[in-house]
């Protein structure tokens, strides 16, 4: 299995070529290698990149990764790797490739770049998908990796101190997305860690283990399509509307192999989080990457997580750009995807014909605290018509939900009076489908209103499944209703003025 390859890496090459490039690497170029290009020699990166010419924040980044002065779309270049991201799905197939390029006893390339969170095929008692979790374990205690969320007893996570969840949340949470960086991960969602003005996508296991043993990855520099969204973010909108818009618009193929930068007004009125749920369906768009210039909200979370230091990058007023979309937020209504593709774009009020047997609130793209903030907002004082299943992006998440109060409720507290099944342990869950035993998991003939990214037929288990893409007060108004629902049709939302999830809940 191979999982999303990138656009250039290392695929196709021999054993042999794999140890040459790697011997070359090592001795600067000392000798020719007729099959695979090798990579330079690693020096200490500088601090500051010298700009030769206008450049967009990707290419910056790159260009500081290549140790160039300067880079230009299609541009094929070696880039030094600062954090490699793997998990149970495509983990042991990257080990695999590791070892059989480098040789069984070989030693990856930093132990302290290297994070392995087990997340997707977890709370399973699939032999296959335990089995994955194991061969992470034994290669972190081989390698002496540092950062391994491991978990071992499947029947209590909250057993588990190291156990965290889902891998693109739980990264930002643990303070591995900063800007300037490159990280690359071996799942398409990668893209998520773009919110901090980093330069993050997913690459396939032959990748990966290249990296694991090189610490490098030869990258297609991508064009950089810009959209620019402007205006006061109305109250009943969230990220999961303007990404979905944004999708609606160009299609699945629209930005292949090119960066999705945003930008405009709409960025300082974002969260981290909002700001990830946009980055993160980059890859719906068939993006390389999804980006957005970190700012002081940026450093304030960064910071609180980590005492790396880091590099700010911004585009250049004088940039090129491949596209440059403008949008007035004031335009733009709730919004699905409606099945079987996440650009089969409709306001979500013109789907109220639609009856729906499930709604599903969690996923790297809608499970994150504030998702559920927004949720509850909806669904307090309210009951649900259809199975309503919350998954909790991580460990965090989870513990938040009995924190963040609402009215004096807390959020486990709304949901729990709404007639919401009771939040499952932190993990991708039914988002990737996964066993037949995964929570919440479509067995059958289910409509189903999801914050998740995808609705491919299959995307959450079986083929007869339809699933609606939608924010989570999308997700919650369906659920009181029964059908496709306009958040607008159940909730009086502010016409003034937007309450934000990040401050509509406190901690009390």
């Amino acid at each position: 299995m191979f999982g999303f390859v990138s656009g250039v890496g290392i695929a196709g090459l021999s054993k042999r070529s794999a140890a040459s490039a790697r011997e070359t690497c090592e001795n600067g170029f000392s000798r020719a290698v007729p099959v695979a290009v090798s990579a330079p020699q690693r020096v200490d990166a500088p601090s500051l990149i010298k700009v030769q010419q206008p450049m967009t924040i990707t290419e910056k980044i790159l260009a500081k990764a290549a140790e160039k002065d300067f880079v230009l779309p299609g541009d094929n270049v070696w880039v030094n790797v600062d954090v490699l991201m793997t998990h149970d799905v495509c983990g042991p197939g990257t080990i695999g490739v590791f070892k059989r390029e480098f040789g069984q006893d070989a030693k990856v390339f930093d132990k302290e770049k290297v994070v392995i969170i087990p997340d997707h095929y977890i709370f399973t008692a699939d032999e296959r998908a335990n089995r994955n979790v194991d061969i992470l374990r034994d290669f972190v205690q081989e390698q002496g990796i540092k950062y391994f969320y491991d978990i071992t007893d499947r029947s209590d996570f909250k057993a588990n101190p190291d156990y965290k969840g889902v891998c693109h949340v739980a990264l930002a949470q643990e303070g591995h997305t900063r800007p300037g960086e490159v990280m690359f991960g071996t799942d398409s969602h990668t893209c998520n860690a773009g919110a901090f003005g980093q330069f993050a996508t997913g690459i396939g296991n032959t990748d990966a283990g290249f990296i694991l043993g090189t610490g490098k990855l030869l990258v297609k520099v991508p064009a950089t399509m810009r959209f620019e969204m402007n205006g006061e973010m109305p109250d009943y909108l969230l990220a999961k509307d303007l990404i979905l818009n944004i999708i609606g618009d160009i299609g699945v193929a629209g930005a292949t192999y090119r960066t999705l930068e945003f930008s405009g007004e709409v960025i300082p009125q974002l969260s981290m989080e909002e700001r990830q749920t946009l980055c993160n369906m980059a890859i719906e768009a068939g993006g390389k990457n999804g980006i957005i210039a970190p700012d002081a909200i940026t450093s304030e979370y960064v910071d609180s997580r980590t005492s790396k230091p880091y590099e700010k990058f911004s585009t250049d007023s004088k940039a090129s750009f491949y596209a440059d979309r403008t949008y007035n937020l004031a335009d733009l209504e709730p919004v699905v995807a409606k099945p079987h593709s996440p650009d089969n774009r409709d306001l979500a009020k013109n789907c109220r014909d639609v009856k729906i047997t499930r709604t599903y609130i969690g996923s790297c793209t809608g499970g994150k605290i504030e998702d559920f903030i927004a949720a509850a907002r909806v669904l307090q004082y309210q009951k649900v018509r259809v199975p309503t299943f919350l998954v909790p992006a991580t460990r965090k998440v989870y513990d938040d939900l009995h924190q963040y109060k609402i009215n004096g409720q807390t959020l486990w507290e709304i949901f729990h009076s709404a007639g919401c099944i009771d939040p499952a342990s932190p993990s991708c869950a039914a988002c990737l489908g996964g066993p037949k035993d995964t929570f919440a998991r479509i067995n059958g003939a289910e409509v189903c209103v999801s914050t998740t990214n995808r609705n491919f037929p299959g995307r959450m288990g079986s083929k007869e499944g339809q699933v609606y893409l939608a924010s989570p007060y999308t997700a919650a108004a369906s659920a009181i209703t029964g059908y496709v629902t306009d958040p607008r049709e159940v909730y009086d939302f502010d016409s003034n003025k937007r309450h934000p999830a990040e401050t509509f809940a406190q901690v009390e």
